[in-house]
Parts: structure tokens; C-alpha cells; sequence
């Protein structure tokens, strides 16, 4: 019995705790609803540095926090969205962005897709107009019809 009420009280625990660390929740009072909307597609927009796939809005790692009060900071001095993703970028590197600029370094993450594209066509076209065989290529010559013959005559 006693064993049982210590797993009931470890399992209300664990819960209560996971509940606690379920989603970020941060309190700013924007002055008007123009940066309020900025600073959530701001922070949709933005990739966690340490998160591996969530933005900083989902993200309830420290840095994450810190990132969206840094914004917060930001929007209330009057910068504009690029200088903000501009500051975020050079801080963090182009990780930070979901959508990253195309640059030397991006064309294969942007146009690599297309080029794979155009090449399976490309493949299937070559493949679809390759000389169809006829049944004279096909025919056994007299030597493999009598081998043919011989192995079949066999059993």
C-alpha cells in the first residue's frame, strides 16, 4: 500500500512538472497591436539556436527567452523587422532564420530541388524514347533454339 501512494505521489509530481514546462509564457504589453503582431511573426519567424526545430515562440529553452525578450527590446525602440533579422542573423548566423536568404551559400538548399527535378525528367524523357525492342532481336538464334531443345528434351 505504502508502495502505491509513492507512485501516485511521483506521478502527480512528474505531471505537475511537465505541465509547468509545457509552453513558454511570457507577459510584455506592446503599445499597440501593430507591434504585438510584429513581435509574433518576429518570433514565428525566428529559429531557436538551440532548439533544433522550433521557432522561438514554441521554444521554452533559456536562450529562447532571452531571444524573445531581446526582441521585445528591439521592437519597443522602434527597428524596423529587417534591422531586427539583420541583428538576430549576424548574432546567431543564418541558422536562425526558418527561411534563409539565397546566397553563395544557400544555392543548393534552394535550387537543388529544382535541378533534381529537371534531371528525373530529364531521365524518364530518355528512358520513355529509348528504341523500343522488336521481336527479331528477341529471337533465339538456331545454336541457343537447339540448346533450348536439348535441355527440355533432358527431363
Amino acid at each position: 500500500m505504502r508502495l502505491l501512494s509513492i507512485f501516485i505521489v511521483t506521478l502527480i509530481f512528474s505531471l505537475s512538472a511537465n505541465t509547468a514546462l509545457a509552453s513558454p509564457v511570457d507577459t510584455y504589453e506592446f503599445n499597440d497591436e501593430v507591434t504585438k503582431i510584429r513581435f509574433q511573426a518576429l518570433s514565428k519567424e525566428l529559429r531557436c539556436p538551440k532548439c533544433q526545430n522550433q521557432n522561438l515562440a514554441d521554444s521554452n529553452s533559456p536562450i529562447a527567452a532571452d531571444l524573445r525578450r531581446e526582441l521585445y527590446e528591439l521592437l519597443q525602440q522602434g527597428k524596423a523587422d529587417s534591422e531586427i533579422v539583420d541583428f538576430m542573423v549576424d548574432r546567431y548566423g543564418e541558422f536562425v532564420l526558418y527561411r534563409p536568404r539565397v546566397s553563395e551559400l544557400t544555392y543548393v538548399l534552394w535550387f537543388g530541388p529544382a535541378v533534381l527535378i529537371l534531371l528525373g525528367v530529364f531521365v524518364v524523357i530518355v528512358v520513355v524514347r529509348r528504341k523500343p525492342v522488336d521481336k527479331k532481336t528477341l529471337a533465339l538464334s538456331a545454336e541457343q533454339q537447339e540448346k533450348l531443345k536439348n535441355l527440355t528434351n533432358d527431363k
